[in-house]
């Protein structure tokens, strides 16, 4: 029977429902967090957060506070790029505000434990929304969160994946409320939903949710409720209304997503993955899903062994959870039960293969048909997917349990696959099967894990004899089913505790982790901008050490010829030839002087004793840093400011221009090469002229605001050059009137001086943030006014 609205009858729960969920949520994610309380930070030298998440946010609050705006330019890394184009993480998503009213290493964590809490509670309102009763949501929700591919996000510092997996089960809830409800403040609710999870920023997981709510809503359109289905005309404009919703907050989150826009090309990602093996890589390796039970098989954080060479986050999902899984498997009191089962236990499929990437032929099929795969790697992160829908299947299952439906049988089946993991690790076949699969230089790794698969296959096989005791003692009735319930809760909790508290490390405040030293003190006081290139070589006493490897000296305003981010200008990474040899790179780094001249770098900061560099000369050394290692620094040779003028203008291809720059018969105060759409009068020239000696003083060198000072006046022709990277945004006035500014010298701010010119002040605007901003604006105003005109209509028609 066709219906407009399909309401479920409310499952029963008991009084308060949500806040006791609330409650017990709480105390589990106050298991993992309590070291907050007394100060920690979630972070440890593994985590991203470490290396380069914590300077970026703490340079990006600083900003906020002292100008009242947002960063749009970071000066500090890399030779310069854009702050908000160049993505720098969590920029406009709401924990910024988090950063304004506390420490920034405080407001990292408690960004992570909130969105943690909220990722189980969510979870529980979908599952209870959807017809579940009180204690399988609960479990449902408990499982979600304590479960490794959540929990463990702590572990690499990936705030955005969790802010996008929390914002998940939120969407879920209100498209079921829209789709089957009828609720009409629903649609403005789930574009400011969206909204979030565009700002996150992290776009592959994006992707990966909308694909999965848009799957969900075509579910909940087209098939039978129970109650009856909806009426073609009301399924297709409710699904015009998510579509819609979804749409406006994708402009919710133009403020970021514009400015990026325009950055795709001069991203080094513009082409995207190089292959479709890069496109594949990091994703779930078959002999990994052991580890679905066995988290020790794999190896544990650095003691994991496995092809993708760094593992920081967990696959264990509980013993006690899939056995729940099963138990959803099974006859059901209503068709439209075992048809929501199906939809999830689909979903869990294609996100399992999703994970795999490369290990299965269906990743082609991804690859080739979805837009923007091409773009991304990591197949692995769509797990999030699949572990809600698998999370979804333990709280079905859990509500089975509770109506004592399922055999002893299944019980024994699981009693013996379990008693066939601990013979096999007890024996030491696991260890043989780790070492088929293993790259050669793991084989080590893998022997000496044996004792913590051993001891893991104890412990796997005890929480799995404990929750099969559990609910047999419940089937044949020796206990009741709500005592039963609390039991299973308790027991999904502790069994993932027990591997998740692994991942949740803390240290020192960031005051004591990214404290000043004798190397940092000298560079801070000199009187002209000089760029450190901070380089480790071997192994350093400071595990990740963030001075040497990472951008630990941006909280100090030193600015690095490099540094740790990834989404660099392109032109700069081919400058200091990222993607070519170790070899090459480091001839381009320490053995060719225009490059130094080029990138302003005055100053070698790093952990090699002596001084193996021709011309470098020691300043200070040995230094212990506060990471904990040893480091010394050094002189560049040669003279190579900030800023510098040359008596000519030459107008050159890229190709040319870049070649040119790094010839060593090339003196870049000789002649300024600009590109050949710049808009400035170039010159043929026989013979480059004898460099003009005019110096050029930085006064000011702000984020984003750059004044040269010319120690004579310009002459004709004459350029300036700036050791900061073009970007379309900068803008310049020459003694207060407007001038060109343009790329020159490959990558670098040219201005072409008009005669006499003595004053040159650079300033980095962003109209597409301006214009991102405004639609921004726009749209978090139309989608409250959607959301209270939803709830003013509910009312009236109720009233």
């Amino acid at each position: 029977m066709p219906a407009d609205n399909l309401t479920p009858a409310a499952p029963p729960a008991p009084r308060f429902a949500f806040g006791w969920a609330a409650l017990v949520y709480a105390v589990a994610t106050l298991a993992l967090c309590y070291p907050a309380l007394a100060g920690g930070f979630l972070v440890t030298p593994v985590s991203d957060q470490y290396i380069g998440g914590f300077p970026v946010r703490e340079f990006g609050a600083s900003v906020l506070r002292d100008t009242g705006g947002f960063a749009l330019w970071n000066p500090y890394i890399f030779g310069g790029l854009p702050y908000v184009a160049g993505m720098h993480g969590d920029i406009f998503y709401p924990t910024f505000l988090l950063r304004l009213i506390m420490p920034v290493d405080d407001a990292m964590t408690w960004s992570f434990i909130i969105h943690f809490f909220f990722a189980g509670l969510l979870t529980f309102g979908f599952l209870r929304a959807c017809g579940l009763a009180f204690l399988p949501a609960l479990i449902g929700g408990l499982a979600y969160m304590m479960g490794g591919p959540i929990a463990s996000y702590v572990s690499p510092g990936h705030d955005g994946k969790l802010y996008v997996s929390t914002l998940y089960p939120l969407a879920l809830w209100l498209i079921w409320l829209g789709i089957r409800e009828g609720r009409r403040w629903v649609w403005g609710a789930l574009a400011l939903v969206a909204g979030l999870a565009v700002l996150s920023p992290h776009p592959q997981l994006l992707q990966y949710m909308l694909l999965s709510c848009g799957a969900f809503a075509l579910f909940l359109a087209f098939t039978d409720s129970g109650a009856g289905k909806l009426t073609t005309r009301v399924a297709v404009q409710r699904l015009a209304f998510a579509l819609g919703a979804l749409v406006l907050g994708g402009f919710i989150g133009a403020i970021q997503y514009n400015p990026v826009r325009e950055y795709v090309a001069w991203s080094p990602r513009a082409e995207g993955m190089r292959s479709y093996e890069a496109a594949t890589s990091y994703a779930l390796n078959p002999e990994e899903m052991l580890g679905f039970v066995l988290p020790e098989f794999p190896g544990i954080l650095e003691n994991y062994w496995g092809r993708n060479l760094i593992h920081l986050h967990s696959d264990y999902l509980g013993v006690a959870v899939l056995v729940l899984v099963g138990l959803a498997f099974a006859r059901h009191t209503s068709a439209m039960r075992k048809r929501f089962m199906w939809f999830w236990a689909i979903t869990a499929l294609i996100g399992i293969l999703w994970s795999l990437g490369g290990a299965t032929p269906y990743y082609r099929l991804v690859y080739a048909i979805v837009p923007g795969t091409k773009f991304f790697r990591a197949p692995g992160t769509f797990f999030f997917v699949a572990w809600l829908a698998l999370s979804t299947l333990a709280a079905l299952g859990a509500d089975r349990a509770l109506r004592r439906d399922f055999t002893r049988r299944y019980l024994i089946g699981w009693g013996i696959a379990g008693g066939v993991i601990l013979l096999l690790a007890l024996t030491g076949a696991l260890v043989n099967i780790g070492t088929s699969v293993a790259i050669p230089q793991r084989f080590d790794t893998v022997v000496a894990n044996a004792g913590n698969v051993r001891i893991g296959a104890v412990r796997s096989i005890v929480f799995l004899l404990i929750g099969l005791a559990l609910l047999e003692t419940l089937r044949v009735g020796r206990v009741r089913p709500r005592v039963a319930g609390w039991a299973l809760v308790v027991l999904v909790a502790v069994d993932l505790w027990s591997i998740e508290r692994l991942y949740w490390r803390f240290s020192r405040p960031a005051a004591e982790l990214y404290a000043s030293d004798p190397a940092i003190d000298y560079i801070k006081k000199q009187d002209q901008p000089g760029r450190v290139l901070a380089l480790a070589f071997g192994q350093t006493e400071g595990y990740h050490d963030p001075f040497l490897g990472g951008d630990a000296l941006m909280i100090h305003d030193i600015r690095q010829v490099l540094g740790y981010h990834g989404n660099e200008l392109g032109r700069f990474q081919r400058l200091y030839a990222k993607n070519e040899s170790n070899e090459a790179q480091l001839q381009r780094l320490l053995g060719n002087p225009n490059f130094w001249k080029l990138s302003n770098m005055r100053y070698l900061l790093t952990n090699l004793p002596e001084q193996v560099f021709p011309g470098f000369t020691k300043v200070l050394g040995p230094i212990k840093n506060a990471a904990g290692s040893t480091s010394y620094l050094y002189t560049v040779p040669g003279d190579n400011p900030a800023a510098w003028v040359t008596p000519v203008i030459i107008k050159v291809p890229d190709d040319d221009a870049y070649a040119a720059v790094l010839d060593p018969r090339f003196d870049a105060r000789q002649a300024a090469l600009f590109d050949t759409s710049a808009k400035v009068i170039g010159k043929q020239v026989q013979a480059l002229p004898a460099p003009l000696g005019i110096t050029a003083k930085v006064t000011r060198y702000d984020p984003g605001h750059i004044s040269v000072e010319l120690g004579t006046p310009a002459p004709e022709g004459s350029a300036l050059v700036v050791s900061e990277n073009y970007y379309p945004g900068w803008r310049a006035t020459v003694d207060g009137k407007p001038a060109a500014a343009d790329r020159a010298d490959f990558t670098l701010i040219g201005v072409a001086l008009p005669t006499g010119a003595r004053i040159v002040d650079l300033t980095f605007e962003s109209r597409p943030y301006q214009v991102g901003k405004t639609i921004t604006l726009l749209a978090i105003a139309i989608s409250l006014g959607l959301a209270i005109w939803g709830i003013f209509l509910e009312r009236r028609r109720r009233g």
